[in-house]
This record gives C-alpha cells, structure tokens and sequence, in this order.
C-alpha cells in the first residue's frame, strides 16, 4: 500500500522504515531535508516540497502526520487541505488532544476529507517490537488503512484496533499515557526505597530483571529499567528533572470534568513539575515552619 509521510523525527522516521521494510510505498516529506534524505536512503520516495508530496501519492490519498501536537498540526492540515481531493485521508499519528481531534475531524469531513486518528505506543522500540496502535475514526477510511495497521503492529491481529469514532484513538492514548505516568512514579519509588536499605547491598539490575520474568508487576518498563540501571547503576550524570509531553495533564483534566477520581495519575504528574523545582520556595518554607514552632534546626544553603 502507498502512504505519505509528513513529519521525519525519530518516532516518524521509524514508522516509515518499518512500513518500507514491509513492502508498502512511502513518500516522504519534512521541512529538514536532512531527514528526508535519511528515509530515501532506506526506501522512501523523496518530495522536496509539499505540491510535489501531494503529486506523487496516488488517490485516494493517505497522508501520515507525525507532527508536533497543537497548531503545528492546524497549520499542516491547513497548507494540506487545498492540494488534496474528495476521499483522500489524512492520519495524525501523534498525541493530539481528542478536543482539537474532534474539532478538525467536524471542519475536514465538511471539505470531503478523512481524518482517522492514532494513538500511537511503542517509542523508539517500535521499528523493531512494532506499535500499539488505537484507532480512531470513520469505518471506510479507517479499513482502507488497514493494511498499515497490521504492518506497524506487532502482529496482524495483536496490538491494535478500531476502537471508536474520529477522537477516540486520541483520547485512548491519552489515557493510556497517564497510567504509563502513574507506572512509572510507582517503579520509581520503589527502587528509590530498595536502594536506600543500604545494608543488603541490592543489585537493582538484578531485581528488576527478576520482577520481569513471572511477577505480577512484570512488564516491558522492568526490562528499561534492568537496562537502565545496568548501564549506568547510580544515574550518574542524569539530572532528576523529569518532562512531560501533555497527556498526563489532560487525563488530569478529563478525569476532574468527569467527576472520576485518579489520585495515582494526578500524584504521579505533580511529582513531574515537582521535580522541575531545583530550589524549592515550598520546600524551604517548610524547614523554616518547623523551626518557628518547634524549635527544629535549619540546614542552611547558598540557594535564594
């Protein structure tokens, strides 16, 4: 099958070569032409400009996005819209929010355009193990890309789905992103508390090679971290600053307008701006409490 790819970042490159390696079709654009080189040398069809992109695909058309979330995504959509024609699908494969997703899906079926939504899983180990992928989207575009699912999942049958109309893959993703936050937090944690008991003298690695083999908290995170703390045991040289992309904040959001308590998922995203707080005003008001009205010593520093 012929797919068009918009957006040649690590995670977008990766789709392309998996798909390439599986026999389909790719043209390829990015305003770095750095990048589409990097793809034409694995298969792709190059496009040195988005006419030129449009030209080379055949209708109907499919056009993979793999694009920032937020007005990146408008603006694409919008110099898109002009060149395309009446059945033609567009497919954004990054993690916008199902409100933005709804809303273009409304403006583009009006113009006589598809737009199936993707959540996409798997990160940079996607090329190799293959993607989760959770669809979104009207019936007829979403089989006529069915063939692409099937070639980016692990297995034809395993690791996606249709699993509802134009916004659902996105607000699936969304979800799962703030459970991945709340897993994560709680891995953490524990391997902070097991690497304090300093007496046993632990080895991390091997514990989390342990847990990843018939434990019930086993899971593709263990063998990261097994990874991780293989390589490098004590962190050094990474700084305990932690980001986050958007989803947690929105599944935050979602679940206080749904009147659904997720206090492990909310924890889990203030623990992430948390970490972002090198010098503390919170914190330091604290120690400065304790010894108001209880007389507690202060540990002093250089920090304002």
């Amino acid at each position: 099958m012929e797919l068009g790819m918009i957006g040649l970042g690590r995670m977008g490159a990766n789709i392309a070569e998996r798909l390439l390696e599986r026999g389909h079709r790719i043209v390829a654009f990015d305003r770095d032409a750095s990048a589409i080189k990097k793809v034409s040398a694995k298969g792709a069809i190059e496009a040195e400009s988005l006419a030129a992109f449009v030209q080379r695909l055949t209708a109907p058309r499919a056009v993979w996005l793999m694009v920032p979330a937020g007005e990146p995504v408008d603006q694409t959509i919008e110099a898109l819209i002009p060149t395309l024609t009446t059945g033609d699908i567009i497919v954004d494969g990054g993690n916008s929010n199902y409100k933005d997703t709804l809303r273009r899906a409304t403006e583009l079926r009006s113009k006589g355009l598809h737009l199936v939504d993707v959540g996409t899983s798997g990160g940079i180990w996607g090329m190799k193990e293959g993607y989760s992928l959770m669809v979104g989207g009207d019936r007829q575009p979403v089989e006529h890309l069915r063939p692409i699912f099937e070639a980016l999942a692990p297995a034809p049958d395993t690791g996606w789905g249709h699993v509802g109309p134009s916004g659902a893959g996105h607000f699936v993703k969304m979800i799962h992103n703030g459970i991945e936050y709340g897993l994560m937090q709680a891995y953490g944690e524990g391997f902070a508390i097991l690497r304090r008991k300093e007496e046993f003298h632990l080895d991390l690695s091997q514990i989390a090679g342990i847990w990843r083999h018939g434990s019930v908290i086993r899971s593709w995170l263990l063998g990261l971290i097994e990874n991780s703390l293989t390589e490098n045991p004590d962190l050094a040289g990474i700084a305990p600053y932690v980001e986050d992309s958007g989803e947690g904040r929105w599944t935050v959001e979602e679940a206080v307008s749904l009147d659904t308590p997720a206090p492990v998922i909310t924890l889990s995203l203030l623990e992430r701006l948390r970490s972002r707080d090198q010098n503390s005003f919170a914190d330091r008001l604290l120690a400065a409490l304790r010894n108001q009205f209880g007389g507690h010593a202060v540990k002093r520093g250089n920090k304002q």
